[in-house]
């Protein structure tokens, strides 16, 4: 069966590192990517734009790109959304044999042991871990999650395919460090944040005055 392969997080707002992420798992992996926006992310400050904006901008990111879906499950659901919550939910949609897998960042990964029922997604789903600079993960791992990964490595992607959840696959590509939280920093500060991201992306938030940017109209004096 093919893997359903899904690519989680807040995107506050969508970047050129997050496509570069999307497009090698996309690559190596022979699949579709669904990148799925949190409606209410549980494991960090409220986003600076909301939900459906996020969404929106990562309709324009994608625009064109083949192989690239927004999925937009999380926000159609009420309360929080817990990675958990969101898998079993997709099971029983897709049924409990088609291979899943969540793309995550080797930071997430990392903090695995802080979301909620940890240890029940990898009877839920695969892991691909895209890895960044600064975000080794050949080093020590916390010890609970050592024990929980220990013999889940594959070492082709190929692995994902032959069971529903469980492995865990390492994308190794020249990843950016570029992060969301990097560029809103430049944002406030008044420095260049335009150049990671799509253009039509960056035209958006300039457009609808996000991250506390004034919009274009009301710059330019306009009233309608």
């Amino acid at each position: 069966m093919d893997l359903w392969l899904i690519y989680g997080g807040t995107f506050d707002p969508i970047h050129n590192g997050h496509l570069a992420i999307a497009r090698a798992a996309r690559d190596a992996l022979g699949t579709p990517v669904r990148l799925m926006p949190a409606a209410d992310p549980p494991h960090r400050p409220p986003p600076g734009a909301d939900a459906l904006q996020r969404a929106r901008m990562l309709d324009i990111a994608v625009a064109g790109e083949p192989g690239l879906r927004v999925d937009r499950r999380e926000l159609e659901r009420d309360g929080r959304s817990w990675t958990a919550d969101t898998l079993r939910a997709l099971r029983e949609e897709i049924g409990p044999r088609r291979p899943v897998a969540l793309l995550v960042g080797a930071d997430s990964f990392l903090g695995l042991p802080s979301w909620k029922q940890w240890r029940e997604l990898f009877e839920l789903a695969h892991f691909v871990v895209a890895e960044r600079p600064g975000s080794p993960i050949d080093g020590a791992l916390p010890e609970q999650l050592a024990e929980a990964v220990a013999g889940r490595w594959a070492e082709a992607p190929s692995a994902l395919e032959q069971a529903p959840a469980g492995r865990i696959w390492r994308l190794r590509q020249p990843l950016s460090d570029t992060s969301a939280s990097g560029i809103r920093r430049r944002m406030r500060e008044g420095g260049d944040w335009r150049g990671d991201l799509p253009p039509a992306v960056a035209a958006y938030i300039e457009r609808h005055g996000l991250y506390g940017r004034a919009p274009l109209r009301s710059r330019a004096g306009g009233s309608g």
